[in-house]
């Protein structure tokens, strides 16, 4: 009764939480100060798990730059924030269906006696755990979450209220989802991927006719980019090999939030959807502690490096609290960037392309791409796009460069953990989809230096690799 209780809490909770509006990694001033809702990278394919063809994975990543031995509290997440995954499935830059996730952290308070008195202990585990069910016992920090699923009425007026539903775990009957531990190390948790693989979880959705899969925990960080020689004035050679610098966030972990739906759930006319994802926090004075309250979003991503090389530095923050819908305020940054002029300026035997308004970069963040991933009657709004009436490229035939390379169920059609969204996002911008004519440039093979593919990651849902563990028996 209690669970079903927080789980009405946590439904009401959506309504509230469109009352005010206030990512990628630290891309925006305001978003360092609360980095457990900085959203990271968002992640939507078309599932390539052997016998899941007919899904659709979402993932959404949160706090970045995790040290594996971030000690000894470690990553969890924000009881008081509201994460979302939102799916626009009209092309108008509304949300039709979206996703939300409530944290919640449970201290049980362990103690030892000490010279005959019970004295709580500062770690979160007395002894190893996650191998056999006894070893729960040794865990000081729970951590559960809730799943709401609001689908927006259709034909009603604008005032009119999502429907809302909390998921049901069908893995273990109740309405709220377990949390793995963040990685420790061998010692705590000797057999890290089988532990965490229990916390995969079947999920029953409204509206859904078919089971869904969901999975929130620690992943290691499946961005490549060479993101220190980025932001030194573009500290490498942008024609070099492309593997040259190796990725800086390759000893880091990362937060995910996973969910596997079916494409029926999610598609309603067009096999076109959209998605993006926030998080939440309560705005001022309106009371902590998963009560009921106004909420403002602070974080907001879908194609990565959006704010933190395209929107200019006035705006960052304005971005991350806005909605898709409102998405014109920041069109001169996508019809005139200021990335290749800066290449430019820093590389002179670099051509910035010279054709404007830049049509193209619209295509490619605002609206997708004619032919591909272009809903009818399309918003222009700044979100992934993805035709999942195109058949998922098993992993061997995955390219890198996703649709620039000739694989149409790649970025920026979705993206997956394999699509080297850096590489292809600068060529894009120095105007490979451009006539040579317009991008003197545009078909150089521009690069950042860290390479990534789909050989690197799991083939099974949730497709991010096991986190690095803060201490191990070598």
């Amino acid at each position: 009764m209690k669970r079903t209780c927080m789980a009405v809490a946590v439904a009401s909770l959506v309504l509230a939480a469109g009352a005010a509006t206030g990512s990628s990694h630290r891309e925006a001033p305001e978003i360092t100060e609360t980095p457990k809702v900085d959203n990271t990278d968002v992640y939507l394919f078309r599932s390539y798990e052997a016998g899941r063809e007919g899904y659709v994975t979402l993932i959404a990543n949160f706090q970045p730059f995790q040290d594996p031995f971030g000690g000894p509290n470690y990553f969890t997440l924000d009881d008081d924030a509201i994460y979302a995954i939102h799916v626009d499935n009209d092309g108008d830059a509304r949300e039709d269906i979206s996703y939300f996730f409530r944290f919640h952290k449970r201290f049980r308070n362990l103690t030892v006696p000490v010279n005959g008195k019970n004295i709580p202990v500062p770690v979160v585990n007395i002894g190893p755990f996650g191998s056999t069910h006894e070893q729960k016992t040794n865990r000081n920090v729970i951590e559960t979450y809730t799943l709401v699923t609001a689908h927006e009425r259709q034909n009603a007026n604008a005032n009119a209220q999502p429907e809302i539903s909390v998921a049901r775990n069908l893995s273990g009957g109740e309405d709220f989802f377990p949390k793995p531990y963040d990685n420790i190390g061998t010692k705590s948790i000797p057999e890290y991927e089988a532990y965490a693989d229990s916390h995969i979880q079947r999920a029953a959705l409204n509206k859904c006719a078919g089971e869904a899969r969901v999975f929130a925990g620690q992943r290691k960080e499946g961005f490549a980019v060479a993101v220190g020689e980025i932001f030194d004035l573009v500290h490498l050679n942008p024609l070099g090999p492309v593997d040259a610098e190796g990725s800086d966030l390759d000893d880091k972990n990362v937060t995910t939030i996973a969910l596997e739906v079916p494409i029926g759930c999610l598609t309603d006319g067009s096999p076109i959807i959209g998605a993006w994802s926030t998080a939440s926090l309560p705005t001022r004075g309106s009371g902590q502690g998963q009560g009921r309250g106004r909420f403002e979003q602070v974080s907001r991503l879908s194609s990565p490096l959006v704010n933190e090389v395209v929107i200019g530095l006035p705006d960052k923050d304005k971005f991350n609290r806005s909605h898709p819908r409102n998405d014109s305020k920041f069109a001169k940054y996508v019809t005139h960037p200021t990335l290749p002029e800066l290449l430019q300026i820093l590389f002179p035997s670099v051509e910035a392309p010279n054709m404007f308004p830049r049509t193209d970069l619209v295509a490619a963040f605002l609206t997708g791409i004619e032919g591909l991933n272009m809903p009818e009657n399309v918003r222009p709004a700044e979100m992934m796009r993805l035709n999942t009436s195109i058949d998922p490229t098993p992993v061997e035939a995955q390219s890198n460069l996703g649709v620039l390379g000739g694989d149409l169920a790649g970025f920026p059609n979705g993206r997956r953990p394999g699509d080297d969204v850096v590489d292809i996002e600068l060529r894009v911008a120095m105007g490979v989809l451009l006539p040579e004519a317009d991008a003197p440039s545009g078909q150089l093979p521009f690069t950042d230096g860290a390479t990534v593919s789909a050989s690197e990651f799991r083939v099974t849902f949730p497709y991010l690799n096991t986190p690095l563990p803060g201490a191990t028996d070598d």
